[in-house]
């Protein structure tokens, strides 16, 4: 069966301003406020957890920059789970898009590099985690991406072939991902990380998730 696979942050959904909530009340613990901005750190949110501390940390110049790192991303992930979907949104589009994909007889799953668990729970609450035939996380394998087996996985689980799939994301880590694996990339140009993603020549860009079901069926039939 013909597979499309989703990256979530930055493709799915807007998870930005709910990580960088969650790394402020880090920051606020440290006695340091809201160090990192919403509109201007979204990018860096997207990159996840650890990316988010590292960056407030130099800011705020703090010397045991990786010690600190290991020592609040539990706190990080744990204030993240508590107030998951309050700023989050679907990016235009998207479901619509992934309902065509299904209508169009495509198996569609995620392949997250955030821990499943939270990825689970977040699709649970935005109430669409059923139009999904998988869901595979940093943590459901032993690897993550860039890595070609989550993806792999996130294939087989929804089951479909993997030598007949597509992974729709937005940044790089994505893009090395569909090439380890040897399958096509989409990648998304409306998130945080837009500028950057031309450079990384996917087979495919779009700008609006109206474009994705005729730019599947060009890739992989």
């Amino acid at each position: 069966m013909r597979t499309v696979i989703f990256d979530l942050d930055g493709t799915l959904a807007d998870t930005s301003g709910d990580l960088i909530a969650a790394a402020n009340a880090c920051f606020d613990m440290m006695g340091a406020g809201a160090v990192l901005d919403p509109a201007r750190d979204a990018g860096t949110a997207l990159r996840g957890g650890r990316a988010m501390l590292r960056l407030g940390l130099g800011r705020i110049g703090h010397a045991d920059l990786e010690g600190q790192i290991d020592r609040f991303y539990p706190v990080l992930l744990e204030a993240y789970g508590a107030a998951i979907d309050v700023h989050t949104v679907l990016y235009p589009g998207a479901m619509e898009a992934v309902a065509q994909l299904s209508r169009d007889g495509y198996a569609v799953g995620i392949c997250t590099n955030k821990p499943e668990g939270l990825a689970e729970t977040l699709m649970t609450r935005l109430g669409v985690r059923g139009a999904f035939a998988s869901l595979v996380g940093a943590d459901t394998l032993s690897v993550r991406k860039p890595d070609a087996a989550p993806l792999v996985e996130a294939v087989r689980r929804a089951g479909g072939d993997p030598r007949r799939a597509l992974l729709v994301g937005d940044t790089v880590t994505d893009r090395e991902t569909a090439r380890a694996a040897g399958v096509p990339s989409v990648l998304v140009t409306f998130g945080p990380g837009a500028e950057d993603v031309a450079a990384l020549k996917p087979e495919a860009l779009i700008g609006h998730f109206d474009e994705l079901p005729g730019t599947v069926q060009r890739l992989i039939g």
